[in-house]
């Protein structure tokens, strides 16, 4: 699977988050069957600002906001999240069982 492939797939199941949800980089890559790769699902979100993926609802898997940087502005990130109803503190999604969309069981 060339990394364009996987890119395309990675963007797929990011367009499936529901609005107010989030998931994280390796729920994607053990959805995708490739488990190891979370640093990919994460390259793939870097890259992904000109392809309408709601990158802003993929976090890490402790909740915290590790791609902020690549969004415009400081905040826009926190921004995105908080306007749909997610409470985010220093830059940590709270509650975040509670709004976290596991792709291998949601897309079953």
């Amino acid at each position: 699977m060339t990394n364009k492939n996987f890119f395309e797939k990675v963007y797929e199941v990011a367009r499936l988050i529901p609005y107010g949800r989030v998931t994280s980089y390796g729920a994607i890559a053990t959805y995708l069957g490739a488990a190891r790769s979370a640093r990919m699902v994460g390259w793939a979100m870097n890259n992904s600002s000109e392809k309408e993926v709601p990158a802003h609802r993929v976090v890490n898997r402790k909740g915290l906001l590790t791609g902020k940087h690549h969004f415009e502005g400081t905040n826009l990130m926190q921004q995105l999240l908080e306007s749909e109803g997610i409470k985010v503190i220093d830059n940590q999604i709270q509650d975040f069982e509670k709004v976290f969309w596991n792709p291998s069981e949601e897309l079953r």
